[in-house]
């Protein structure tokens, strides 16, 4: 039971990372501030480094890891496009990028429950994400 909560955890991790550096992805050419830029490519450095040390603990369960759901994804891609399309200001994206930041951190914390049998290396891994999550939130606030 720990070895499969543990990997349906790390392939949620995997997932919200994807997502996240996808998303960041998409809005930086429009930022406009330096500020938000480099909170933005720091976070997406950090989400990297996190994604190969969960990537090095799916391997070691010969797991592949999971990508985002095509769904949320395009509507996810909708959603900006068509936001930024209309304003592309920094508080559009600063509203886009904490939006997606709470939906990633309600997500992980649910998996957290729900895989509650994880082991502690890879809980540590999710939580280390939502402080990611939750501190960029923090640093797009004047951006709002």
């Amino acid at each position: 039971m720990i070895e499969s909560d543990t990997i349906k955890l790390l392939r949620e991790c995997d997932a919200g990372i994807k997502m996240g550096v996808t998303s960041i992805d998409e809005v930086m050419e429009y930022a406009h501030h330096e500020k938000l830029r480099n909170a933005l490519s720091n976070c997406k450095k950090e989400h990297e480094k996190l994604k190969e040390e969960i990537q090095s603990f799916l391997d070691k369960y010969q797991d592949e890891g999971k990508d985002p759901n095509p769904m949320a994804k395009g509507m996810s891609w909708m959603k900006t496009n068509m936001k930024l399309s209309i304003n592309d200001s920094d508080k559009t994206i600063a509203d886009l990028i904490t939006d997606g930041c709470n939906m990633g951190v309600k997500s992980l914390c649910r998996y957290l429950n729900q895989y509650e049998a994880t082991d502690e290396q890879s809980k540590n891994i999710a939580k280390r994400l939502i402080h990611l999550e939750e501190q960029l939130v923090i640093e797009l606030q004047p951006f709002l």
